[in-house]
């Protein structure tokens, strides 16, 4: 069998290939056509960022049975394509999870010091000792935004130099925060108490952002604050205002909005640092990554092992034509109840009724906490790590089976506990292969889960339908349907409004304020 390495890969990574058998050729720095021109002769392909496997690129492939990402980020990979066609889509989490953290602790001492800026001026012949007068990290207070891989090894590190840190992450439970030697706190406290602010946490319509003009205002003045996690969590116009006036000192980025950020007026302010998105940047980190989706590929190819894989679960080859269906199923439920239903999980409990009670559940259920865990975490969740790090946030999951369907032939219902209180969502399938979301809580829908979405609680009252509609509409912005519930009548509703494009934050903003307008909530899946 035949894999092509269309980026640049270690050689260690090349050799277990050629060790195992496999026919490997490596072709680097070709174009989109020159890549679907030669695409179909090879049975696995190991990119790494540079290049793009789209749609077209899929659809060019003939024999390939696998894609293997030597990192974590796969926004190169068209994965819905892929899944169509039955490629195996893998990566290889965690493999710069240390690396990143370091690299966030580097910047941290830079800004703490002006390292790179008494070292430009000592290259310029200077010698500016009392124009560098820099602050100690000792008993200051450092706030992570997104305790997860990455945010857990910063705190570490943050907590080994003596500083005194507060997290905050929706989905930390004050347990898991008292275990890690950390303060959980609500994010307007973070910014209000916080010396540095570091964000790791995923590009989502309620991250992106995050730090804005608004936000800055709630912050300490002198506050410094680090970027190593997504371009656009961070407002570049507004943190660029704020370190102009001084209410920010310093701020250190390693990603930006546009890569590479060309002329970008942030550049030229003496206190910023910035690097060239070298998170997981060191040879250890691109060695292990390539020795990690080197043997990934192999076992694949060469045994059927599936591991790290984020579009397939472990599911045996005479089963998944039946699991297929319900594997969405159960991932689009969890997905959907991460990002409608906010607060420190503690537990979840998944259901299955009437036909979903003969199956194997137990990819299943994998399925559902990758859906679940997917929108919350900055590090990727696949079929292998789901219930690892479910676990490691303290999310006990519990499994029940009835015979019965009650109104539906198969039925998934997921419960959800936060903060002491139950949410659930049911699901089924229509024509048994369309995923529905039949059930929030009380009320009744029949909802279809995928792409965009807003979902709004609102008053049962006339013009509330209109208002949306009359809205999105001057924005440009073409709703696909519309679906609703209600508890009586003249109570509290749901609204699920399918969008064709994501709506901007200011647009969410003037939705929230519409009248009878309860709360409203972008959701993507």
């Amino acid at each position: 069998m035949k894999v092509l390495v269309s980026d640049n890969l270690s050689p260690r990574g090349i050799d277990i290939l050629k060790k195992a058998g496999l026919d490997v050729d490596v072709k680097t720095g070709m174009s989109p056509e020159e890549l679907k021109a030669c695409i179909g002769e090879y049975h696995g392909l190991i990119i790494r960022s540079a290049t793009k496997v789209t749609a077209d690129v899929v659809e060019a492939t003939t024999r390939l049975k696998v894609i293997g990402r030597a990192g974590s980020g796969l926004d190169n990979v068209d994965k819905m394509a892929a899944t169509k066609k039955g490629i195996v889509v893998m990566n290889t989490p965690g493999g710069n999870t240390v690396t990143t953290a370091e690299h966030t602790i580097a910047l941290l001492f830079a800004l703490a010091r002006l390292i790179p800026q008494a070292t430009a001026s000592m290259k310029n012949g200077k010698w500016e000792k009392k124009r560098f007068m820099g602050v100690e990290l000792y008993n200051k207070t450092i706030g992570i935004i997104g305790m997860g891989a990455i945010g857990k090894q910063v705190a570490r590190r943050a907590l080994a130099l003596e500083m005194n840190v507060i997290g905050y992450d929706p989905y930390l439970s004050e347990e898991n925060a008292r275990e890690m030697g950390i303060e959980k706190v609500d994010l307007p406290a973070l910014f209000r108490r916080s010396d540095f602010i570091t964000v790791h946490t995923p590009i989502t319509a309620e991250t992106r952002n995050l730090i804005s003009k608004k936000t800055i205002q709630e912050m300490k003045d002198g506050v410094r604050i680090i970027n190593c996690a997504r371009g656009g969590i961070v407002n570049e116009t507004d943190l660029y205002e704020a370190l102009r006036s001084g209410k920010i000192a310093g701020a250190a980025l390693d990603v930006f909005e546009k890569e590479p950020p060309g002329d970008n007026p942030l550049l030229t302010l003496d206190n910023l640092i910035c690097t060239p998105h070298l998170g997981a940047a060191t040879e250890e980190a691109q060695e292990n990554v390539a020795v990690a989706v080197a043997e990934q590929v192999v076992d694949y190819l060469i045994g059927g092992v599936i591991r790290n894989a984020v579009n397939f679960p472990s599911v045996p080859a005479d089963q998944v034509l039946k699991l297929r269906p319900y594997l969405t199923l159960a991932e689009r439920l969890g997905g959907f109840a991460a990002q409608v239903f906010e607060g420190a999980v503690t537990e979840i409990t998944i259901e299955y009724r009437g036909e979903a009670s003969t199956l194997n559940t137990e990819p299943l259920n994998i399925a559902l906490l990758k859906g679940f865990l997917t929108p919350i975490l900055e590090e990727t969740v696949n079929f292998v790590n789901a219930p690892v790090i479910a676990k490691e946030r303290g999310i006990a999951v519990k499994e029940m089976k009835h015979a019965d369907g009650g109104d539906f032939q198969s039925m998934i219902l997921l419960r959800v506990r936060i903060d002491g209180k139950e949410n659930y969502l049911a699901g089924t399938l229509l024509g048994r292969t369309d995923p529905r979301i039949v059930k929030i809580n009380n009320f009744p829908v029949e909802i279809i889960p995928e792409g965009n979405m807003l979902f709004m609680y609102n008053n049962d009252k006339p013009g509330v339908i209109g208002n949306i509609g009359s809205y999105l509409g001057k924005c440009g912005v073409n709703i696909a349907r519309m679906h609703f519930g209600r508890e009586s009548a003249g109570g509290i509703a749901i609204s699920v409004v399918s969008i064709d494009t994501p709506v901007t934050a200011a647009q969410l903003e003037d939705i929230k304020k519409m009248p009878n307008i309860l709360s409203v909530r972008v959701v993507s899946l």
